[in-house]
């Protein structure tokens, strides 16, 4: 009998959402140091070793989608249309990569306890400003290739701008403790904000 690739795949990420909401639970309930990456593995009822098919470590668990957003904005500048100017270029990148459904509805669940989370264990907090420099990095590479007309100041401008606004305004409404709904409305503002200031970028020829 042939098994259902497609129930595979839905079984795999149920397991993965599991894994994710366990271990923040418990990151919450024990402290993210006494969490052991087996009490994570039982939350999904999965063996220690078949965690490691889902994650590298704990701290990825922490930053589940950082990696599929970053690859689908990549994805999206090699895809620019002919002519297209960057500001919209960059608008789309946000709309399909940062508001986009993949992880979404599980993010937006689990978001103020990962956000409360990385603000009280120091190596988290060094672990996403790495994750962040290295985001900016290979945006603004793939931002320089897909617009001839940018140089390399001009894209990593255009990117640290854009990243760091959505960036701070995420941390500046979680630290005045605003609901999801207005984190995402303030991000939005802030991307049409930034979003603004690159129309005076080169356009294409």
């Amino acid at each position: 009998m042939t098994s259902d690739p497609g129930l595979r795949q839905r079984k795999k990420m149920r397991t993965r959402q599991a894994l994710i909401e366990g271990a923040l639970r418990l990151f919450a309930e024990k402290g993210y140091d006494q969490t052991t990456v087996a009490e994570i593995a039982a939350t999904a009822d999965i063996a220690t070793r078949t965690f490691f098919s889902y994650f590298d470590s704990k701290d990825d668990i922490v930053f589940f989608d950082d990696r599929s957003r970053l690859e689908r904005a990549v994805e999206i500048i090699g895809e620019r249309q002919p002519g297209e100017p960057v500001a919209d270029l960059l608008r789309r990148v946000i709309d399909q990569s940062v508001f986009a459904d993949t992880d979404s509805e599980l993010a937006r669940k689990v978001g103020p306890a990962r956000r409360q989370l990385i603000a009280s264990v120091p190596a988290l907090q060094a672990r996403e400003l790495h994750l962040l420099f290295d985001i900016q990095l290979q945006l603004t590479e793939a931002l320089h290739l897909a617009c001839p007309e940018l140089d390399l100041v001009e894209a990593a401008a255009a990117v640290g701008s854009l990243v760091g606004a959505i960036k701070v305004v995420v941390a500046a409404c979680q630290k005045r403790g605003n609901r999801p709904e207005q984190t995402y409305t303030a991000v939005q503002r802030a991307t049409d904000i930034a979003i603004d200031g690159l129309n005076s970028l080169p356009r294409p020829a």
